[in-house]
């Protein structure tokens, strides 16, 4: 709403992002004066529901976290208590994580960038609205989604939740000949992938830039997924700085913010960023050659740090994605067993992957007879909270101060954007890092408060 030189837009709910959440921005003239992402969804207390609970039940009770992304928190509740337990999982039962891991990329990226983001980019409200007049596009990625979940359904029994994870591995693995189907389906979805990336990079892009430190998981040889050291990029050097696994929480800091129900969290006091653009700037250079041409071709030759262009990179993840699930299928030996044995015993364990928003951390406190005494969840969207209010904040500058045009609906006329576009790129800047939120809170309220000009 507008109140005289002052306004402050309000969005109470915001769409095409997972969970429930709102925006408030005062502006004075050109400046924005306070821009804050808030998360209303009240607290979940999973920490709370874990301390007491056996250590094989964290894997199965986190993944009710996510509807989207729930392999992510089982494989990382996985990793925490194994470490726990001292016990290191053979790499075939660590293929197969990986290939689950695979299908959950493949399907939550793909959910986002053609049922959340690419509306933003084609000027339609959302997925129902781009099957009217995209209907080819919007069949595409549903098949990609669709080559995800039948990973997801093989390999952990069901789509959403799945129930085959276990600490130790899986309670069963497929044989060779039920993955074969599998593979079909995924050199079909190949196509799709590729298509995807020329696709979205036919988008016009605004011209943004985020300036903050990048977190990822690295690990050689290969693009991190299920494992990895945590490594950090920052945008004065090109060097690389990792930290230990059991330092993450010294690392990454986390406070409660009056204005949202998550918590924040910074990098050593600084805002920084995890997610599609933090992994690629790292690891781009582990992508299979297939990804990388892709990556090359649409014009991502190195560092991204626009994050509208995020909606590529992800489609270039989903390219590889895919291909890391044909490589492994094809390498598959069952093991000689499903899962190994991981006798409890008291200790500290941590576990980090990188779920297709950004890394994922737990770290589980255990006693001599198995039962947790202490958990600590930290999801991406708590880590990228700052990173995205400042965003909002730079965006919406830009845009008062009639710097851009694209993206505000050509009202971006030196401070006369009017709350609708100003609204509308607000919603895009937020669904640019597609915040979990219900994992820390699909709709935005925002208010902008506009002070009298002097």
């Amino acid at each position: 709403m507008t109140h005289r030189g002052s306004r402050v837009l309000h969005v109470g709910s915001l769409s095409r992002v997972e969970g429930e959440g709102a925006l408030h921005l005062s502006v004075s003239g050109t400046a924005v004066t306070s821009a804050r992402l808030q998360i209303y969804e009240p607290p979940r207390f999973f920490e709370a529901f874990l301390r007491g609970r056996a250590h094989t039940e964290p894997p199965d009770i986190t993944a009710r976290v996510c509807g989207i992304c729930p392999v992510a928190y089982q494989l990382s509740a996985c990793a925490a208590i194994e470490d726990a337990c001292d016990v290191e999982v053979p790499d075939p039962i660590r293929e197969l994580r990986r290939l689950l891991y695979c299908g959950e990329w493949i399907e939550s990226q793909t959910l986002h960038i053609y049922l959340l983001h690419a509306p933003d980019f084609l000027g339609r409200d959302g997925a129902i609205d781009l099957a009217r007049t995209h209907r080819a596009d919007v069949e595409r990625g549903l098949r990609l989604k669709q080559a995800g979940n039948a990973i997801l359904e093989l390999l952990g029994g069901r789509a959403i939740h799945p129930v085959n994870v276990r600490v130790g591995g899986f309670h069963r693995a497929p044989t060779r000949a039920e993955l074969q189907p599998l593979a079909e389906q995924l050199r079909r979805a190949m196509d799709d992938a590729l298509a995807t990336v020329h696709w979205a990079a036919g988008f016009e892009f605004p011209d943004a830039h985020c300036p903050y430190d990048l977190l990822a998981l690295s690990e050689p040889g290969r693009y991190a997924i299920d494992t990895g050291t945590p490594t950090v990029l920052t945008e004065q050097s090109d060097a690389v700085r990792q930290f230990a696994l059991t330092d993450f929480t010294d690392e990454v800091v986390e406070e409660q913010v009056p204005h949202s129900t998550a918590l924040h969290a910074t990098l050593r006091g600084r805002r920084h960023l995890t997610g599609s653009l933090a992994r690629f700037a790292i690891n781009r250079r582990s992508l299979s050659p297939i990804a990388l041409q892709a990556a090359t071709e649409a014009g991502l030759s190195g560092e991204c740090r626009n994050p509208f262009r995020s909606i590529l990179v992800r489609a270039v993840e989903v390219v590889y994605a895919v291909d890391e699930a044909l490589r492994v299928i094809a390498a598959y030996e069952p093991p000689a067993r499903p899962f190994v044995e991981v006798p409890p015993r008291a200790g500290v364990g941590h576990g980090a992957t990188e779920a297709p928003r950004g890394l994922l951390y737990h770290r589980y406190a255990l006693a001599a007879d198995g039962t947790v005494t202490d958990a600590r969840l930290v999801p991406p969207t708590a880590q990228n909270q700052g990173a995205i209010e400042e965003d909002l904040r730079r965006i919406a500058e830009t845009a008062l101060a009639g710097r851009a045009t694209a993206g505000v609906g050509g009202a971006a006329d030196t401070g006369t954007v009017d709350d609708a576009a100003l609204t509308l790129l607000c919603e895009r800047a937020i669904r640019n890092h597609d915040p979990c939120i219900s994992c820390s809170t699909h709709f935005l309220d925002l208010t902008v408060d506009r002070a009298p000009l002097p």
